[in-house]
């Protein structure tokens, strides 16, 4: 078998200096709301780990998956982390082509089974598996065949999550997702329309670490960048909570950066780690941007009522129930500032 580097020798070699590797460490720490004390441990496991093998499988997508992981302004330590992994297959980044490729999936297979992990970005059609193949191939028979060996498997995307845009009704190629198919094998979700680079890297590290997957919500999503609604972290909050909202994109409220509720933002029931984390490299998100959030990372966010239609009109559960919630929500909101300034006003008297 052939000698695979350790991550730590491949980035020393590309001169990563200790305090940028450190940093990148403590920073996945805390994103995976893991203690300080776990930094060295990280480190550790990171620099001592040799280059998993990673096949990754492209479906029905965009190959926006991609591009969010491998565009980035410059160089980053997440990204070296990504490159000190044997990314033994993907059909849109590899050289080889044909039979050569198909030759490189099966040789990593048998080089590495049991170990390796296997990514999958976009959906699986089952209504007519020919809809979608690869080297005469279908997704189906290409997934199965593929994760008989693996360790785990990390579903890239809404598309592999939950069906994305092709399962969007009628869904005319009965798109599923993995989870739906791989029934024997641990599956991560990192749903996204694209998911964020960082979350993507974190999950890998976390493996990377502890030999096995974070910890997940409901939906098989890591609950470290998952477990929040973009709401609860979003900057426009208090906006909300005074009752302050943008009617249209270019009015006063949208100039003065107030929530975007009524122009549809699905952040109250969207769970992501968009307001924190960011992207392109914590530049910005699109809230941030003064667009709402689409609710790209929730299951089929596309069947549920219009993008620019604010919640209660929209089909996010009993129309009744979420209907009653916002307008509860837009009410203890305003409730809970009249309070405050109450409280600040007597607090301004007594003092």
């Amino acid at each position: 078998m052939k000698y695979r580097p350790t991550v730590g020798e491949i980035l020393q070699a590309k001169g990563v200096s200790r305090r940028g590797f450190l940093k990148y460490c403590a920073t996945t720490a805390s994103l995976l709301a893991l203690p300080p004390s776990m930094i060295p441990r990280i480190a550790e496991a990171i620099e001592n780990a040799r280059r998993p093998s990673v096949i990754w499988l492209s479906f029905q997508e965009c190959t926006g998956c991609t591009e969010s992981l491998t565009r980035s302004a410059s160089p980053t330590v997440e990204g070296l982390i990504f490159d000190a992994i044997s990314l033994d297959y993907h059909h849109t980044l590899q050289a080889a082509s044909g039979e050569q490729a198909e030759a490189a999936r099966h040789a990593a297979m048998e080089e590495n089974d049991g170990n390796y992990l296997v990514l999958v970005d976009g959906s699986i059609p089952m209504g007519n598996p020919g809809f979608s193949t690869i080297a005469g191939i279908s997704n189906v028979d290409m997934l199965m065949d593929t994760v008989k060996g693996a360790a785990a498997v990390v579903a890239i995307g809404s598309c592999a999550a939950f069906g994305g845009l092709p399962g969007a009704d009628p869904n005319p190629t009965g798109a599923v997702s993995v989870s739906d198919l791989v029934k024997d094998k641990p599956v991560v979700n990192v749903p996204g329309c694209p998911p964020i680079p960082m979350v993507m890297t974190a999950v890998l590290t976390q493996f990377l670490t502890f030999g096995q997957i974070p910890e997940l919500d409901k939906h098989g999503r890591p609950l470290a960048f998952y477990g929040n609604t973009i709401h609860d972290r979003c900057y426009r909050r208090p906006f909300y909570e005074q009752g302050k909202f943008a009617e249209t994109f270019d009015d006063e409220g949208a100039k003065a950066g107030w929530c975007l509720y009524k122009l549809g933002c699905k952040g109250p029931t969207t769970y992501n780690a968009c307001a924190t984390v960011k992207w392109n490299q914590g530049t910005s998100f699109p809230i941030e941007s003064g667009h709402p959030c689409l609710g790209c990372s929730e299951p089929r966010f596309w069947d549920k009522g219009g993008f620019y239609q604010p919640l209660s009109t929209g089909h996010f559960g009993s129309g009744a129930t979420v209907g009653g919630a916002a307008a509860a929500g837009v009410a203890l909101g305003v409730v809970a500032a009249a309070a405050g300034r109450r409280r600040k006003n007597k607090y301004t008297k007594e003092a």
